[in-house]
C-alpha cells in the first residue's frame, strides 16, 4: 500500500512554494488546460471553492489568479475544517475572500454561500472521509461530488442560478461505482464535460476530475 503521508516531489514543491497540500498544482493544471476561470459576471470573477481545506486551492485563487484581473475578483469557500494561516500572509483576511466552516449540505452553510452568489465558476477538491473499502470510499465520494454539481443548480432569490450562464465546474471524484453517471449529468448541463486526471495526482490513486465547460443554465 503507497504511503500517502510520507512526503514526495509535489508535496516538497508546494511547501517551498508556499502552499500547504500538492493539490494546487492539480488546480494550476487543470485551469491551463480548460481556461476555468475565464467566465466572468460583469466584469469580475467570482470563484465558489467547496472543500477548501486546508487553503492551496484558494490560495491560488487569490495569489495567482485575480492579480491576472487586475485584481477584479471575488472567492468564496466552504469546508468541515479550517483553513491553514500558514500560508496565506493575510489574503485570507482580505475583503474579497470569505469563508464559512461547516457541512455544505446543512441549510446555514448553503445560505451563507447563496448570499455571495451567482458564481463565474465552481471548484472542488473535496474528499470524503476514507475507509480503505474502495466501493465504500467511490459511493461517498459520489455522494460529494453529487452535491457540489447541485450546488450549480441552486437558485437565487432573484431568480438566477448560483453558477452563472457560461460558467465552468471542476469537481474531484474517486472512479469506480456510479461516477461515470454523474459524467452523464453534467453533460446535460454544460456544453461540454470531460474527465481529465492531472500529473499532479498520484499515480495509484483513483481519484480524477469531472470538468463542466460552459454552463448552460
Amino acid at each position: 500500500m503507497a504511503d500517502y503521508k510520507k512526503p514526495d516531489f509535489w508535496q516538497h514543491k508546494a511547501r517551498k512554494e508556499g502552499y500547504p497540500a500538492r493539490s494546487v498544482y492539480k488546480l494550476k493544471e487543470i485551469d491551463e488546460k480548460f481556461s476555468i476561470f475565464k467566465t466572468r459576471i460583469n466584469g469580475q470573477a467570482r470563484i465558489l471553492d467547496i472543500g477548501a481545506a486546508p487553503g492551496s486551492w484558494s490560495l491560488f485563487v487569490l495569489r495567482s489568479i485575480f492579480p491576472k484581473l487586475g485584481g477584479k475578483g471575488f472567492l468564496a469557500a466552504a469546508d468541515l475544517s479550517p483553513l491553514s494561516r500558514e500560508f496565506d500572509k493575510g489574503l485570507f483576511s482580505n475583503d474579497n475572500f470569505f469563508f464559512v466552516q461547516g457541512d455544505i449540505t446543512t441549510p446555514e452553510v448553503r445560505e451563507a454561500l447563496l448570499s455571495k452568489g451567482p458564481y463565474s465558476a465552481i471548484i472542488s477538491d473535496a474528499a470524503p472521509a476514507t475507509t480503505g473499502n474502495h466501493t465504500v470510499d467511490a459511493a461517498r465520494s459520489f455522494n460529494l461530488a453529487e452535491e457540489v454539481i447541485n450546488y450549480a443548480e441552486l437558485v437565487l432569490p432573484d431568480g438566477r442560478q448560483m453558477l452563472a450562464p457560461g460558467g465552468n465546474l471542476a469537481v474531484k471524484v474517486f472512479q469506480g461505482g456510479d461516477s461515470t453517471e454523474l459524467l452523464k449529468r453534467m453533460k446535460t448541463l454544460f456544453t461540454t464535460a470531460k474527465t481529465y486526471k492531472p500529473t499532479a495526482c498520484r499515480g495509484e490513486s483513483v481519484e480524477t476530475y469531472f470538468v463542466g465547460l460552459g454552463f448552460l443554465g
